[in-house]
């Protein structure tokens, strides 16, 4: 068994070694770009109004997302809505852009990980508590299917955030360019 073992031990070291450090954290940007950068962005995009400030006026659609039951009980009239409504879903059409796009780039990585796990945490709250979604659909760990799109999936999803939370955007990224080359 020992021989087994050190075997083992001498073939993961040398893959280890020769993957270095750089491997992990790019992968897991890469696996982001290709699979969730492109989901953020088109649901960012519903969210904006007319003009190159859309973002500043949230469409109806925005405010569904954010705040299903009260606009619905506004008959989707958005403008019975607070100052604090709308600067949540300001917010929160910003960062469905602007955090995916520092994790493309590699800047400020760890920070903009952290904050899709906030993202993903309220996307999650508010699609189970606020619109309904079935059992199917929210799904279960340790249940067999691994289908389901609200557990299984995002709990993937937070597992290459918390990646990225933990090792950084690797060498390809301006995190890595920045440092380099002190201002």
């Amino acid at each position: 068994m020992n021989t087994i073992l050190k075997l083992h031990d001498a073939l993961i070291g040398a893959i280890t070694a020769m993957i270095g450090e750089w491997f992990l954290p790019t992968f897991a940007r890469f696996s982001f770009a290709a699979v969730l950068l492109c989901y953020f962005w088109n649901s960012a995009m519903t969210k904006l109004g007319d003009g190159i400030f859309g973002f500043l006026s949230p469409s109806e659609t925005a405010f569904y997302q954010v705040f299903p039951g009260k606009t619905e009980e506004f008959g989707f009239d958005i403008s019975q809505f607070g100052t604090l409504e709308h600067l949540i879903v300001v917010a929160g059409t910003v960062a469905e852009f602007l955090l995916p796009a520092l994790i493309l780039i590699g800047l400020f990585t760890r920070l903009a990980a952290l904050g899709m796990v906030g993202f993903v945490a309220v996307q999650t709250f508010v699609d189970i508590t606020g619109h309904g979604v079935d059992a199917k659909t929210i799904g279960g760990w340790f249940d067999g299917p691994s289908n389901a799109l609200i557990f299984d999936q995002r709990l993937l999803w937070m597992v290459l955030f918390a990646v990225m939370v933990v090792k950084g955007a690797g060498p390809l990224s301006l995190d890595r360019l920045l440092r380099r080359n002190p201002v």
